[in-house]
């Protein structure tokens, strides 16, 4: 992938999704990348705009703060994602700046996003994260609590949950990690599969991923100092 021309990265991930859609007998509209954009600044993304990508995931709240506002005067069908750990303080602004958080993972977060909504009107959509490999420091419910944990966020605070994500541990082979994210959607009747980045999108869109979260592949290394 190339690593100093964001255009060319994002034609070479799409194609590459294409061919994995393929390979799998998947449609490749069924297949939505994110591109992680995350430490990028303006300059970086906006190439990458101007190539037609809409779809774009950010880790914190601040720094999403500081940059999309301004994008989104341009670019009024940008669709934002939070992808990073989210705290509960930050709801409010969330809630304010993305279509989607993938992040919900405790019931606090649960309880700050529905009086948010509540307030605010807006309803981003909403994904449940799921520590596949139980890996104390990662954010995310154990597989084990993901029924309870969505049972509450519906009954107890009326949130609408659409799907799941997870982040395979990185020793780990992530095949069984997807299959098994799968295998709880199914069980939930959930249909958004979030997972994939880009060292392992192609084994996540054979398993069933809905939504690719992909951004060194585009926009190169990113520095070490952010």
């Amino acid at each position: 992938m190339s690593e100093n021309n964001p255009v060319e990265g994002l034609q070479e991930v799409r194609e590459a999704i294409r061919r994995a859609a393929s390979d799998y007998e998947r449609e490749p509209s069924g297949i939505t990348l994110v591109a992680v954009s995350k430490t990028f600044p303006v300059e970086a993304i906006e190439p990458v705009l101007a190539a037609g990508q809409r779809v774009f995931g950010e880790n914190y709240v601040q720094e999403a703060k500081a940059k999309w506002p301004g994008l989104r005067q341009r670019y009024f069908d940008v669709e934002l994602h939070m992808i990073g750990p989210l705290q509960s303080n930050k709801a409010k602004e969330a809630v304010e700046l993305f279509d989607v958080i993938h992040t919900l993972d405790r019931p606090s977060l649960a309880e700050a996003l529905a009086k948010e909504i509540a307030k605010q009107g807006k309803k981003p959509r909403l994904l449940v994260q799921v520590n596949t490999g139980e890996e104390p420091q990662k954010g995310g419910v154990i597989p084990t609590e993901v029924d309870a944990f969505l049972e509450t966020c519906r009954t107890k605070h009326g949130l609408e949950i659409e799907g799941l994500m997870c982040i395979p541990p990185a020793e780990d082979p992530p095949s069984p990690h997807f299959a098994l994210l799968n295998t709880i959607a199914k069980r939930h009747g959930l249909k958004v599969l979030s997972m994939g980045m880009s060292a392992d999108f192609d084994e996540a869109i054979q398993l069933g991923a809905t939504h690719v979260r992909v951004g060194s592949a585009i926009f190169g290394a990113r520095s070490k100092t952010v």
